[in-house]
């Protein structure tokens, strides 16, 4: 199961489920425009170079 996979199954879920997302994935698909949040390969390249900015990040902060 992919990123988009996960939100979807996240977005999609019953009201009363339980069923959670990282915080990074739900601000990274819904800060994208309504029509990209349907296109894996948009949601997943959005979250990868989240996931890329985040690693060279906190290789920045390293003593």
């Amino acid at each position: 199961m992919d990123d988009f996979d996960r939100f979807w199954e996240w977005a999609n879920k019953p009201l009363d489920s339980g069923l959670t997302i990282p915080a990074d994935i739900h601000h990274t698909v819904t800060s994208l425009p309504p029509e990209a949040r349907r296109d894996r390969a948009k949601v997943n390249e959005a979250l990868r170079m989240v996931q890329e900015t985040a690693v060279g990040n906190s290789a920045l902060h390293r003593p």
